[in-house]
């Protein structure tokens, strides 16, 4: 479905080892870019002695946002294969960031590849992949008579009520997937005498 996606319950760590250089990885969950860019400094401050702090993360549901950091290693070499772990796993909402120390022995083109991405896999595995949803809220006011015909219909389509009040009219906030959003907005928008916010609420 288009309104779900799969990202990472929580951080992991993952650890790889080549020719005496280690590559310690670490996949958290994001949901912004600043997010991100928070977590690369603190990575980057944590582990100064270190030669490299490689990293690549994918944001938003539709999996649009996107950027990797070679962070001094050959163009192509780290960031890019970090990112492509987090695409093999069909994963967003995530920053994956690989810490190399220098062991000594050059790797070549081809190792750092495979060094980044095995590293970037470890972390990732060492994780719980998790679906989220994507939701949508609406929010509407009603007469008290018609109390019954909305609670029947957030029952029938199992819609989160965020927040309620009842003075004059009745105020409520609801939460549903947002593939089921028009649907409910349908049912709604029959009620007599019921106004969606929006337009015609700022309206009235």
């Amino acid at each position: 479905m288009d309104d779900a996606y799969l990202t990472l319950s929580d951080i992991s760590e993952g650890l790889y080892k080549e020719k005496m250089s280690k590559f310690l990885s670490f996949a958290i969950p994001v949901s912004t870019v600043k997010e991100a860019m928070e977590y690369i400094e603190k990575y980057q401050k944590e582990y100064y002695d270190a030669r490299h702090v490689c990293w690549a993360y994918m944001i938003g549901s539709d999996r649009s946002c996107f950027r990797s950091n070679d962070n001094g290693e050959p163009s192509g070499t780290a960031g890019k294969p970090i990112l492509g772990q987090i695409n093999s796993f069909g994963l967003t909402n995530v920053l994956i960031v690989v810490i190399r120390y220098f062991g000594g022995i050059k790797l070549g083109t081809s190792g750092l590849i495979v060094a980044y991405r095995e590293a970037a896999a470890e972390a990732i595995k060492a994780g719980e992949i998790i679906e989220c949803l994507v939701e949508a809220e609406v929010s509407f006011r009603f007469e008290y008579p018609f109390m019954n015909d909305v609670m029947r219909i957030v029952k029938e389509d199992h819609a989160q009520i965020i927040s309620q009040s009842f003075d004059m009219d009745c105020n409520m906030t609801l939460r549903i997937r947002q593939s089921e959003m028009d649907r409910l907005r349908s049912r709604l928008e029959k009620i007599d005498g019921l106004v969606i916010k929006g337009k015609e609420w700022e309206e009235n």
